[in-house]
Parts: C-alpha cells; sequence; structure tokens
C-alpha cells in the first residue's frame, strides 16, 4: 500500500497538470453551415485532436445559411466562419477589421446535360441557365467576363437565369429543365457523377481571363483584434487546418470514416466528392496580392457595389498568410 500511495503522489501532479491545460485552452466557436462541406474538415481537426494539439478548443455551430453565420460572427457569438474574401474585403473597406485564412480554392463550373450539343458557352444561347447563389455570384460574374472575351457574348443579355439555392439547380438540372447549370462545386461533383458533364470549369475561365486559379477564394475569417491579441490561436487554426488537409488528402481511411457524413448516394458520387475536395486544397506560400487584386477588379467591374461596397481595391491587411 506505502509503494501505491507513493505512487499516487507522484502521480497527481501531472494529472492536475493536465487538467489545468486542458481548462486553459481558449475555445474557438466555429459558425459553419450545418451540411457544408468545410464540416469534413473540421470532424478530422476534432476526431484527431488537432485543435488541441494546436492549443486551442474548436467548437463548432451549425447554422442554416451563410447570412446566419455572418450574423453570428458579426454579433460576437462566433469567432470564425468560412466566407469568400470578396466579402471580407467589403467589410474591411467598410472600416471593419476582419482577416481572412485561406481555406479552400474550389470552385464550381458550367454544366450541360450528356446529351447537349454545346460545346462553348456561346453554344448556350437563347438557352435557359440555372445559377445557384444569385446573380452576384462570384463564379457568374467570372464565366460572363470569359463570355465576354472569348466569344463577344453578353452572357446575362443572351440567355435566360433561373436563379436559385444549389439544391434546386441541381434537381432542375437532372431534370433537364435547364440548357446549363452553374452551382457549387460539390453539388457539380454529384452532377457529374449523375452523367452530366462539364462545359467549362471556372478555373478554366479565369485562367483565360489572366486570373490565378489557384487564388483561395474560400476561408476562415476572423476579427482583427484577435489577430492583434491571439496571433497563437489564428495560427492554431491555420495549422490544424493544415494537418486535416494533409490527412485528408493521402489517407483513403480518413474519406471512409467520413462517408456517412458526406452523404453521397453512391460510389461514384463518393469519389467525386473526394476528388473535388482534394482539388481545392490551396498550395502552401502566400496569397498572390496581385493576382487577387485583378480578380477584385473584375468583381467590382461587373458586380458593382453591390457585391464589392467601397472595396474598389485590395485592402491591407485582409490575408493572413501562415507557413503550413
Amino acid at each position: 500500500m506505502g509503494m501505491f500511495r507513493q505512487f499516487i503522489a507522484a502521480l497527481a501532479p501531472l494529472v492536475l497538470s493536465v487538467a489545468a491545460a486542458t481548462a486553459e485552452a481558449p475555445v474557438l466557436r466555429v459558425a459553419v453551415l450545418e451540411f457544408g462541406t468545410v464540416n469534413w474538415e473540421l470532424d478530422t481537426i476534432k476526431h484527431h485532436g488537432l485543435d488541441a494539439e494546436n492549443g486551442f478548443d474548436m467548437r463548432v455551430q451549425g447554422v442554416a445559411g451563410s447570412s446566419a453565420a455572418q450574423v453570428a460572427f458579426q454579433g460576437g457569438e462566433a469567432d470564425a466562419i468560412v466566407s469568400d474574401w470578396i466579402w471580407v474585403a467589403r467589410q474591411r473597406a467598410a472600416g471593419k477589421d476582419y482577416v481572412f485564412v485561406p481555406y479552400s480554392k474550389a470552385v464550381g463550373g458550367v454544366m450541360v446535360p450528356a446529351s447537349s450539343p454545346a460545346r462553348s458557352l456561346a453554344d448556350l444561347k437563347g438557352q435557359k441557365i440555372g445559377i445557384a447563389g444569385g446573380p452576384l455570384d462570384k463564379s457568374w460574374i467570372i464565366l460572363q467576363a470569359y463570355a465576354e472575351q472569348a466569344h463577344g457574348m453578353d452572357l446575362a443579355a443572351e440567355t435566360e437565369q433561373v436563379f436559385g439555392g444549389a439544391p434546386l439547380i441541381y434537381k432542375a438540372a437532372l431534370g433537364g429543365e435547364l440548357g446549363g447549370a452553374i452551382n457549387f462545386w460539390h453539388f457539380q461533383a454529384k452532377m457529374e457523377a449523375a452523367g452530366m458533364r462539364p462545359l467549362i470549369s471556372v478555373s478554366e475561365a479565369a485562367q483565360e481571363l489572366g486570373l490565378d486559379p489557384e487564388t483561395p477564394l474560400l476561408g476562415y475569417v476572423l476579427k482583427g483584434e484577435m489577430l492583434r491579441d491571439h496571433p497563437e490561436l489564428v495560427e492554431g487554426l491555420a495549422r490544424a487546418s493544415r494537418g486535416a488537409k494533409e490527412m485528408l488528402a493521402a489517407d483513403d481511411a480518413e474519406w471512409e470514416r467520413l462517408r456517412e457524413r458526406m452523404n453521397a448516394k453512391n460510389a461514384s458520387e463518393f469519389e467525386a466528392l473526394k476528388a473535388g475536395f482534394r482539388a481545392g486544397i490551396p498550395g502552401p506560400g502566400s496569397v498572390d496580392e496581385e493576382a487577387a487584386s485583378r480578380l477584385l477588379s473584375l468583381m467590382a467591374r461587373i458586380g458593382g457595389s453591390d457585391l464589392v461596397g467601397e472595396a474598389t481595391e485590395l485592402p491591407k491587411g485582409l490575408f493572413v498568410n501562415i507557413g503550413s
């Protein structure tokens, strides 16, 4: 018994120090779409304890839509959300100190039925195009600019647009109601798995416009005060994100664990979603701010102040570049 008491006495300080370290880990509240693809990364972070390993305790809050996430973030109910940096640029131009940590470069494209004779955007003249995300969707804007440059075509004037939520556009496209459909990358993956074919990707269009398709559009948005007062927390999130991406890029077993959560209808859809996520992983290194500035100028020219607000040029300090 004496030796046992000595062992317990020796162990107690260690247990207390571990408990104290756990209790002291700052909580980072992340508000994201309840069924968004970012949850695959966040699930990986929590499952493997990458948040604790990087000095924080991540708490994921599921919300119904992107506007709900933005309201939670702006109101102080969440510490981070996932959004595009065009929105962050608009907020910074309006005086709000928000910053952006790159998350994904995944974008969609234009899908057409397998039987469609269309070989370019010009072939969709006079047809109905479904667009997820509304008239200020970034992919739609890039494709309009590309159609103008490549085909001398006013894509908005020479086609009929149907705007709606991503699931609605997905169903309408598969039902043969649309000549073409522009959807978010994961719905595009599902559409391709169901037999539709890509006409042109947003990445291809961006490249033809002299933009850089490697520029990540989506990222974690945090407040500048957190970066100023707790840079280790922002860096911890970035490193946890990169660690999860490295696992998802290389380990098929991770995807099998996530399979039920992905809600794939069949093996083809599962493989398409996995490939799409992997293709969207940004490369290491800093964001090319000159390339981002060119993209913002395009958004301002076509989307106007309704899209970019007062952000006519790239605000300084927008991107947080943290090495992997």
